[in-house]
């Protein structure tokens, strides 16, 4: 076993996102590459000596390989301890809670969410801090800092070590703890939520259907829905995590879960469906013949959370992202909650969550969490619509229906343009500010534009600001238009439009949303020229 020292150079391209570093896994695989980021997060978090940090991963491929090489570059520069998820698997969520009830200093997260694994698909690395959230900018611009200068990193020669067995062993003087990655996530589930009552409704002939894609969620859910629940074996779908997702996409959507939406929609079909994606942080919810959109089960959560133990004493505020659908803003308005708007990324919601501003909040990206985390929580959603429906005792249908005839319904979509050419995504969005200051007044397809901005956020908290977050385009009436670049793939960019319009008539609640937002879509491509900058006459994915 030996330390030593190894010269390298800078590789462009290593700026973080909205979640960390992603790329092809091959680009990752590139010598040094990992080694260099890692380095760079080292600098950024001011070393790493004497620290104790979480690591683990979704188990996409190359996972486990860079496990071991984290491991040993933590252990060559004086790390104090690692605690490790059995055989590096850790859902996002999960790794949130271990720093958090450990009182570490951080964590590294292997995963690229929702996106594709594989030789050929995406991996992806992030540090989340000491509270268990994701990174902030400034945390993120250091560590890209750092990797423009970066010139050498230290790590030890030695044998891989054993994550598959539990347990404590020792790297170079480092301390790496192997744990259980299900147990500590486990039972703080049970502390927010009336199990007893869940068992009761599974007990009860009710029938539910969750599936994993293949994905890291996968012994989380057998472990609580069928083991601890007592869903019959088989509810949980598609439950071993592999390293290519069994050849899928592992995202929460109706086109992704095509498998799951086809046997909720179909005959015999269960009560209630749900679906996460590569590392657990999203959800999404169906029931038996009903999608329920992201934006409207954070919308229904919000108004129901009180029904389970951990939130009955009532919310303290719920927060969204600002190209979440406003149903929240309805429900918070009639129970007088405080709710705020952020920019994209669950690094926004952690200044709320820390200063108690908030315990609920969401994204329309099928994210919703709560401040028992830091981040967004796939399975805790599930178990909170299941603990809503063991009180309620209704469908999930007749949930959506009573909700949208107190609240009103915000028919939404969100289009994306997948691996858009970056140089006419840029062009289209550089075309869209020029434009903005000229549009108020303006008709398109029968819709008069009222306000036209770019979002810029001022956190409440910490006074900090960030700008560019999205354009905003809201029209008379209440329908609106979104339109952001994502940050979250690895190919050219994806344009992502969101598409809104409110619908206060309990008589034209359970209208198609394409067709009732037909001349929303017309509008936002009429004023932003989609078809002339992309050449794409349709997106890629409707949600």
């Amino acid at each position: 076993m030996q330390r030593i020292t190894v010269q390298t150079t800078p590789i462009e391209g290593q700026k973080p996102g909205t979640s960390g570093l992603r790329k092809k896994t091959h680009v990752f695989m590139q010598p040094h590459f990992l080694e260099n980021f890692i380095q760079s997060i080292w600098v950024g978090i001011g070393g790493v000596e004497g620290k104790t940090l979480v690591l683990g991963g979704d188990g996409r491929y190359f996972n486990d390989r860079a496990a071991q090489v984290i491991l040993r570059m933590a252990a060559a520069s004086g790390a104090k301890k690692m605690i490790v998820g059995q055989n590096a698997l850790l859902s996002t969520p999960a790794a949130s809670n271990l720093i958090r009830i450990r009182k570490t200093d951080g964590g590294i997260i292997m995963s690229a969410s929702h996106n594709p694994g594989g030789p050929k698909e995406d991996f992806g690395v992030k540090f989340n801090t000491a509270n268990g959230g994701p990174a902030p900018e400034e945390l993120t611009n250091r560590i890209f800092e750092a990797s423009k200068s970066v010139t050498a990193y230290d790590i030890v020669e030695t044998q891989d070590i054993d994550l598959s067995q539990l347990g404590t062993t020792e790297l170079a003087g480092m301390e790496v703890e192997i744990v259980d990655p299900v147990a500590d996530y486990a039972a703080l589930m049970q502390s927010l939520f009336d199990f007893g009552a869940i068992r009761d409704l599974l007990a009860s002939g009710f029938r539910l259907r969750f599936d994993a894609m293949h994905a890291v969620t996968g012994p989380y859910a057998k472990a609580i829905l069928e083991e601890t629940l007592g869903a019959p074996e088989g509810s949980v779908v598609n439950a071993v995590p592999s390293p290519d997702f069994g050849g899928g996409h592992p995202d929460p959507n109706p086109i992704w879960a095509k498998e799951l939406m086809d046997v909720v929609f179909g005959e015999g079909a269960p009560d209630f469906g749900a679906a996460s994606d590569g590392d657990g942080d999203r959800n999404m919810i169906v029931g038996r013949n009903i999608y329920v959109t992201p934006s409207d089960s954070l919308a229904v959560l919000a108004a129901n959370a009180h029904l389970a133990p951990g939130y009955s004493d009532g919310l303290k505020g719920v927060a969204r992202s600002m190209p979440t659908s406003r149903a929240l803003d309805r429900v918070a308005a009639a129970k007088g909650l405080d709710c705020f708007e952020t920019p994209t990324g669950w690094k926004f919601f952690g200044n709320l969550l820390d200063a108690g501003r908030v315990s609920l909040c969401g994204e329309e990206s099928a994210g919703t969490g709560s401040d028992h985390v830091r981040e967004k929580d796939g399975l805790w959603a599930v178990l909170l619509w299941l603990n809503i429906l063991a009180v309620k005792r209704q469908p999930v249908a007749s949930i959506m229906t009573a909700h949208w005839e107190q609240y009103g319904r915000n028919y939404y979509s969100r289009h994306d343009y997948e691996g858009v050419d970056s140089d006419k995504a840029n062009a289209l969005v550089d075309a869209l500010r020029g434009k903005l200051i000229h549009l108020p007044g303006q008709d398109f397809s029968g819709l008069t534009v009222e306000s036209a901005d770019e979002f810029a956020y001022d956190d409440p908290v910490d006074g900090s600001r960030s700008e560019n977050q999205g354009i905003r385009i809201g029209f008379t009436g209440g329908a609106r238009i979104v339109f952001r670049l994502s940050g979250t793939g690895t190919v050219g960019a994806t344009l992502r439009v969101y598409l809104e319009d409110v619908e206060t008539d309990p008589s034209k609640m359970h209208r198609d949303a394409q067709e009732t937002l037909a001349n929303v879509i017309a509008a936002a491509d009429e004023i932003a020229g989609i078809e002339a900058y992309t050449g794409r006459t349709a997106p890629d994915v409707k949600t």
